[in-house]
């Protein structure tokens, strides 16, 4: 049946960075070893790749035969040490109903069984010694008219098996009766790769045999530094190094650069050469110990006293001149040299003092070499100004006759177009500071796009015109505000496809919509954090216009909760906060307040990595339907947003800190919607009256103590992000610091509003209360069970939870966690801060 099918099956070659073949059939050039029983069953099929190297194909057609029982035995695999392997294959499969006469015989589906063994002598065993890791059926069959057109639908299934305990495998494929092609076979294992972090290198690390276990390593110091906290970091199932805690720190006479510790010993002898009464020059030798090619030197002074405002300069020689100073005033000198590896410390301080001021003659005659001096400054200022003035026309219309004219006049001068920073020499950089206001180069701060008079200046500086063809989009994955969301893989020249998320800007757009479109892209642009979603570009150029990101395989954070109800630990969701919590004090660090920070707004990877997204509150929420008008005008979400947002639209780092408490009470709860069904004016009097929401259930005391911190009132009392981060970072450390839970019983009952649907009595059957809280498929076991009335459902407990046959952790706490509400009648959970 197969033997005409010769069509070129296309192979993505993708980078698998976390992962380590065990086995790729692609790859092996000679015979495979692979043992097909009985022998005219399997069978196989020499065939080329798209670049016509030969792959081994195994195919079965049988389908005319009854009773098929075709085997194909692989060769020993070695698991390497790993305890958990997946396995990839890709095959073809025929539609059934498409062969003659419809077969009644013929099969979709295949099985795939494995058997471990230390050796390579435990292949010919039983049949039934093997165990069996699932039927797998295909996505898409093909029929008789894709055999003609040579096009073959290829599928694509992986499977995972663990824990192993031997040092090796087999794998065997079972055939009952189908029309497959099998074209591939990869089997893997997942590690984290070796990495430096915090200066401490961490090792290839093989991943645990559970899907959701992280593993603890510790890490070794790099050389020239020391333990400051024990490093350690944990590798997630998925390969991916996650929750550092502890950290190394450079010897003295070293620093921090690119993970490593070798850099320059101090400047140790600094001679002063000339001073007059607004200059002083210095010299100095190299460090002894260079440790590399000095790169350049930087010189930091500042007037003796007044050390927050201070100048550095940057020189490749073993001299300057700082002018620019104050008559007869003490200025302090320290320097430092930089070579690959980073700069070295700060000398000690050297102090130097400028010339004062001379009394000057009082004689007529001593008078006119001032006057002289003072008319030939005047003349000079003059040209100069003259000079400033020609060169903003030249930049306005050409350089045309103004600097020839500016050549004549004044032939000693330089003359450029446009704003020059003023530098004493070529090979000296100048940069001033004043109490922090203005920054070293390579530290950001974000810009309002807003503030740009053509918004498609501001999108080109900040995002990366993409070619439209470079994108391939695949499918649709949900609905923006301006269009459609896609997903898809982009090819940028000389890198591998990847996986991207694609924001379409939908036909008929007005310029105002183009305009906020591709503001969210200015924004998005200028940032660059492990916990921010990443642009990779926009497309402008052609249509439909798009923003591109990196793609989030688990989508939005609240809706990835509610799906995984009770499925993580605690201190996986901790770290899950933790991401969040860096991500925000980078955009606090920038300058930025986010303004709708909510868990729909958080975006997870498959690693768990959280990462902010949705930078577009700038804009106003007209269709966010968690929005809500407010006196001022404008829509806001009321159930995230602090108060003073809400009455004064005082919109701060403190006001995000406040969303984030909200956003911590998301996750612990596994994507409830914070106030339940409460109305938002009833939110905005209870959280004035000085209400809160309770602790989630199983909520660790420690956390919601930080969610309390972040509703305090007053604002400036509220945690900075910074010191989430820490805090976070304490318990991620002391995981015993964790266990301890809020006690409900201690959580203060106190009616807020009367209509609050809690109470027992809030609810006229068992059936509509436990629709209420979606868990409507346990109403036949509760009423069978004699639970047929809302007192008697208020006296269950966990153990009768489970004798009913509620298994699942997560409904369980649902469940207990509306019943426990009911017990301490609060008003929607509202608690009295």
């Amino acid at each position: 049946m197969f033997t005409e099918i010769r069509n070129p099956y296309i192979f993505l070659n993708i980078f698998f960075l976390f992962t380590v073949n065990l086995l790729d059939s692609r790859t092996v050039m000679g015979d495979l070893g692979w043992i097909a029983y009985p022998k005219n069953g399997w069978e196989e099929i020499g065939e080329v790749d798209e670049n016509y190297a030969p792959i081994h194909t195994y195919q079965v057609c049988k389908v005319m035969e009854q009773n098929q029982n075709n085997w194909l035995l692989t060769s020993w695999i070695s698991n390497e040490g790993a305890s958990r392997i997946f396995i990839e294959l890709k095959f073809t499969l025929r539609d059934c109903n498409s062969l003659p006469g419809g077969l009644g015989t013929c099969k979709e589906t295949f099985n795939m069984y494995y058997f471990e063994s230390d050796d390579e002598d435990g292949r010919n065993i039983r049949e039934n010694q093997y165990i069996k890791i699932d039927t797998i059926a295909a996505d898409e069959s093909f029929t008789e008219l894709d055999l003609g057109d040579r096009v073959m639908k290829l599928n694509t299934e992986v499977r995972d098996v663990g824990p192993l305990t031997k040092k090796g495998f087999y794998l065997a494929f079972q055939d009952v009766g189908a029309c497959i092609a099998l074209v591939s076979v990869r089997v893997y294992y997942k590690k984290c790769p070796s990495v430096v972090r915090n200066l401490a290198r961490f090792p290839d690390t093989i991943t645990g045999a559970d899907s959701s276990q992280l593993l603890e390593v510790s890490g070794v110091c790099v050389n020239h530094s020391v333990t400051d906290e024990a490093p350690k970091m944990h590798c997630s199932a998925e390969g991916e190094w996650l929750v550092p805690i502890g950290k190394c720190l450079c010897k003295a006479g070293y620093e921090e650069k690119n993970n490593t510790c070798q850099a320059p010993s101090p400047v140790s002898s600094v001679k002063k050469g000339k001073i007059t009464k607004n200059s002083i020059s210095l010299s100095w030798q190299e460090p002894d110990r260079p440790n590399g090619i000095i790169l350049e030197y930087e010189i930091k002074y500042f007037e003796k006293d007044q050390e927050t405002s201070y100048t550095i300069i940057k020189s490749k020689e073993t001299m300057i001149t700082a002018d620019g100073l104050k008559p007869g005033s003490a200025y302090v000198f320290q320097i430092r040299a930089r070579t690959a590896a980073g700069y070295g410390g700060f000398s000690r301080r050297f102090e130097f003092e400028t010339s004062p001021v001379s009394v000057a003659a009082s004689s007529d005659q001593s008078q006119i070499p001032i006057i002289v001096v003072s008319v030939t400054v005047g003349v000079i200022l003059l040209a100069v100004v003259i000079g400033f003035l020609l060169s903003g026309s030249c930049c306005d219309h050409g350089c045309g006759w103004a600097s020839s004219l500016r050549a004549v006049a004044y032939p000693s001068l330089t003359w450029r177009c446009g704003y020059s920073k003023a530098k004493q020499d070529p090979e000296e950089e100048k940069m001033h500071f004043h109490n922090g206001h203005i920054k070293l180069p390579g530290v950001r701060t974000y810009i309002d796009p807003h503030t740009y008079e053509d918004p498609n200046q501001a999108v080109h500086e900040f995002a990366k015109e993409i070619e439209a063809s470079c994108i391939t989009i695949e499918r649709v994955i949900g609905a923006g505000e301006f269009g459609e969301v896609c997903s898809g893989r982009l090819k940028l020249q000389g890198k591998r496809e990847f996986p991207v998320a694609i924001k379409t800007l939908k036909v008929g757009y007005t310029e105002k919509q183009r305009r906020d479109f591709l503001g969210e892209a200015s924004i998005m642009g200028q940032f660059d954090h492990p916990n921010i979603i990443h642009l990779e570009g926009v497309v402008t150029k052609s249509k439909p216009v798009m923003i591109v990101t990196e793609y989030m395989e688990n989508g939005s954070l609240d809706t990835f909760l509610k799906k995984n109800d009770g499925q993580f630990t605690v201190i996986q969701l901790v770290g899950m906060l933790r991401g969040i919590a860096s991500g925000m004090k980078y955009l606090s660090d920038m300058g930025y307040v986010h303004r709708d920070l909510a868990a729909r707004n958080i975006l997870i990877n498959s690693n768990l990595v959280c990462k902010v997204s949705d930078f577009g509150l700038s804009r106003v929420l007209e269709d966010d339907p968690e929005a809500a008008y407010t006196t001022r005008g404008g829509k806001i979400p009321i159930r995230w947003t602090a108060p003073e947002a809400i009455a004064f639209r005082k919109f701060t780092s403190a006001s995000d800190v406040w969303s984030y408490g909200i956003v911590m009470w998301e996750v612990m709860s596994y994507g409830e919607r914070p106030y339940w069904e409460m109305t938002n004016q009833d939110v905005i009097k209870a959280v004035e009256e000085g209400y809160r929401l309770p602790s989630p259930m199983d909520c660790p005391a420690a956390l919601y103590q930080l969610m309390l911190d972040c509703w305090q009132k007053d604002r400036n009392s509220r945690p900075k992000f910074d010191e989430i981060v820490s805090m976070l970072d304490k318990l991620i450390r002391n995981p015993s610091s964790l266990k301890t839970l809020v006690n409900a019983s201690s959580r203060v009952s106190n009616l807020l509003v009367e209509h609050s649907p809690v109470g027992s009595g809030a609810y006229k059957s068992v059936g509509e209360w436990l629709e209420a809280i979606k868990m409507g498929r346990y109403t036949e076991i509760f009423m069978e069970n004699g639970y047929s009335s809302m007192d008697a459902v208020a006296q269950v407990t966990l153990e009768d939870l489970r004798r009913l046959g509620v298994t699942l952790v997560g409904h369980q706490k649902k469940i207990m966690n509306s019943l426990q509400e009911m017990k301490v009648q609060l008003v929607n959970g509202m608690v009295p801060l």
